[in-house]
């Protein structure tokens, strides 16, 4: 094997090694494995490596971090009780260096096996199936089932592992497999007990609308009878394709500008970062830089949460948070399958585990390409009609998830200006359930016959750690304010006043558009040569909706984070997840952000975190139906004061050899140095002028 690099992905091998050790260390049990995956090196050993790695220097004095696992696996009883553990082992020695166990009031994420295990159980239970004889389904109707995490349990309710399946009927008569079945919900949730793999209950939905309140039993076993056919794939479709789209190719004939190593380092432009991936977070970006400068340590997304806002129960455990309870990692799409990134691309692999740690490659998690984005930066003079204009180049890197029955688009864009956009794009298939005929609901809107798609809202939360010319930074609230007309000093009532106030301690707080409110992640130590100011990034925070649910309710404590739209925390190792560890059935948020800020630690010019919520409040529309057109929500961080003049002045005018005039008469760019005709107004003693 390789010496790979301290943030490289565990390779095949190693995760071997991780798995022998720990069955080895527990020779009398049965292990059932849930993931295993790098167990990043400590901050400081890591930062100490870099440096040495950025300066060249990588001789003996500087040791390399040593290479271990973090080993997620549950040890089982006779009883069939389950006891889940994390251990990390270091995988040079083969020796497992830490354990922990955890009681039952902490729920791991949910394995994909486990998912499957509410499939089997229901199919296979007569008290199920006699529960679906009570509806009369269509003739050639299949049962199908969403599981579901169970959410958060209600007060005092004290439960074993137990999940939760959504069901639907799909029309299995035209043989498609890809037919819809959103588009026939029935009236009823499967609760199973996944360790002893057995059904608990099933709890009955209510279907009614605004005057029946949190009435159930209001539908009739005919409840399909009124729903209709919503299908998405185009060979089922009641309409035909268009017919008028012309084909819209990317072309790059000499190949990317990019250049991937290592299958981790990213070097593109101007920009150097390495690229992680986890079962959790999904894609990770490690020691970006710009031009040999440091920007952020680490940026990845920390959690998201979806409660729906339907109060009847049990609609109001409904409540997903899907990194903490299933993990975007482990629904990563195969994105060569899909055509989902354009141009010449670059896929980068994971790896999994199942439940015996047995490994197989997940192929196509992350994809890299480049995109144009529109012009860069343009002026005309406009006494000689030269145009001087750049188009915006990014580079893209990308992971889509799918969650049952949404999907999400998680992507990473850096410019060559020196800034980097953070993009979320959601879409799929909203979350239904069934309405009685002809009636409507406040908890949501009627987007087919039959069809209830509840409101809910997406709120995200990106973690970033930031090392804008080093490890200590400043988190700086700067607002634009208006100043009261003074015959001293704003005479005219025109000035207004730019306030930048550092954040301290440890806290949060929220958007502010009528303030113009600006983040800035500086570093006090370094100041531009220009402005004098401290070097910086800056990013607005989106003026987002934040969480809906009432503060005292179960849906409000477990995700305290979505109370703020920006929270600044001191580092502390291993502190990841914005909505703590723990979120598969918890009733309260542990761990997470407000117990970070609760520590009231000194955030100024020190190793500080910066956490970004923001979120979609959804809904729904007709026009989401059957498939949502995207949703999206970016993020953008700029340079500010962190270079003496634009970064992408250099950038080049390179005219697009493939754009034509639409009347096909010649082409519409003129190249670098080309003479072009001007308007006669613009003449110089009758010469024509170039232009860039």
């Amino acid at each position: 094997m390789s010496i790979p690099h301290p943030l490289d992905q565990l390779q095949a091998a190693e995760l071997s090694v991780a798995r022998d050790v720990i069955v080895q260390a527990h020779p009398d049990s049965v292990i059932l494995f849930r993931s295993i995956y790098l167990d990043e090196p400590a901050k400081a050993s890591l930062t100490e490596f870099l440096t040495a790695e950025h300066s060249r220097n990588l001789s003996d004095p500087t040791p390399r971090p040593p290479r271990q696992a973090n080993v997620h696996y549950d040890v089982v009883r006779a009883d069939k009780s389950q006891i889940y553990t994390e251990s990390v082992v270091d995988i040079h020695t083969k020796r497992e260096v830490s354990r922990q166990a955890y009681d039952a009031a902490d729920q791991p994420s949910i394995a994909l096996e486990e998912y499957r295990v509410v499939m089997d159980v229901c199919k296979s239970s007569p008290v199920f199936q006699e529960a679906i004889s009570k509806f009369k389904l269509p003739k050639g109707f299949v049962v199908e089932i969403d599981p579901w995490p169970y959410g958060g349990p209600d007060p005092g309710e004290v439960i074993p592992r137990y999940l939760q399946g959504l069901c639907f009927a799909k029309d299995a008569r035209n043989g498609n497999p890809d037919a819809n079945h959103y588009g026939y919900p029935l009236p009823l949730i499967p609760v199973v007990d996944a360790h002893k793999q057995e059904l608990i209950r099933i709890d009955k939905l209510a279907t009614g609308g605004t005057a029946d309140g949190l009435a159930h039993g209001t539908h009739s076993p005919n409840v399909l009878d009124h729903c209709r056919p919503s299908d998405y794939a185009p060979e089922l479709l009641d309409i035909k394709l268009r017919d008028d789209v012309k084909p819209l190719n990317v072309l790059q004939p000499e190949g990317p500008s990019f250049k991937v190593s290592d299958d981790s380092l990213i070097e593109w432009q101007k920009w150097r970062f390495r690229v992680g991936f986890n079962p959790r977070e999904g894609v990770t970006l490690h020691d970006v830089r710009y031009d040999g400068r440091s920007v952020f340590y680490r940026l990845s997304f920390s959690e998201m949460t979806v409660p729906y806002g339907d109060p009847r129960p049990p609609f109001h455990r409904k409540q997903a948070f899907d990194f903490g309870d299933g993990g975007a990692g482990r629904a990563a799409n195969n994105l060569a399958l899909g055509c989902d990134c354009l141009g010449v691309i670059k896929y980068l692999d994971s790896l999994n585990i199942n439940r015996s740690g047995d490994v197989s490659v997940a192929k196509n998690v992350i994809c890299v390409h480049e995109q144009d984005n529109g012009i860069g930066w343009k002026h005309t003079n406009f006494r000689t009609d030269r145009a001087v204009v750049t188009r915006s180049r990014e580079l893209v890197v990308q992971c889509v998830v799918t969650l049952a029955n949404y999907e999400y688009i998680f992507a990473y864009k850096f410019d060559q200006a020196g800034g980097l956009t953070v993009e979320t794009r959601a879409t799929g298939i909203l979350s239904v359930v069934n309405i009685d005929p002809g009636k409507t609901s406040p908890w949501g809107n009627v987007v087919s016959p039959g069809v209830l798609a509840q409101n809910h809202q997406h709120i995200f939360c990106l973690r970033v750690d930031p090392a804008v010319d080093g490890y200590k930074n400043t988190i700086f609230r700067e607002e634009s304010l208006p100043m009261p007309l003074d015959p001293e000093i704003n005479p005219f009532g025109n000035a207004y006043q730019v306030v930048s106030q550092p954040v301290k301690k440890s806290g949060a707080f929220d958007a502010s558009p009528s303030t113009n409110l600006v983040v800035k992640l500086s570093n006090t130590n370094v100041r531009n040569p220009i402005s004098g100011r401290p070097v910086s990034y800056n990013f607005v925070p989106p003026a987002t909706q934040l969480i809906l649910a009432d503060p005292r309710s179960i849906a409000a404590q477990r995700a305290k984070f979505a109370k703020h739209h920006v929270w600044v925390t001191s580092y502390k190792e291993g502190e990841l997840f914005a909505g703590g560890k723990f979120t598969n059935q918890s009733q309260a948020e542990r761990g997470g952000l407000a117990d970070a800020i609760a520590r009231d630690d000194d955030t100024e010019d020190s190793d500080v975190v910066l956490w970004s919520v923001f979120g979609l409040t959804h809904n729904p529309r007709v026009e989401d139906w059957p498939v949502m057109p995207i949703e999206k929500i970016e993020l953008h961080f700029r340079p500010a004061d962190f270079f003496d003049r634009n970064p992408a002045l250099d950038v080049p005018g390179v005219r697009n050899m493939t754009s034509v005039l639409a009347d096909g008469n010649g082409t519409c760019c003129a190249a670098s140095g080309e003479v072009q005709r001007a308007p006669e107004s613009h003449r110089q003693g009758g010469e024509d002028i170039p232009i860039r």
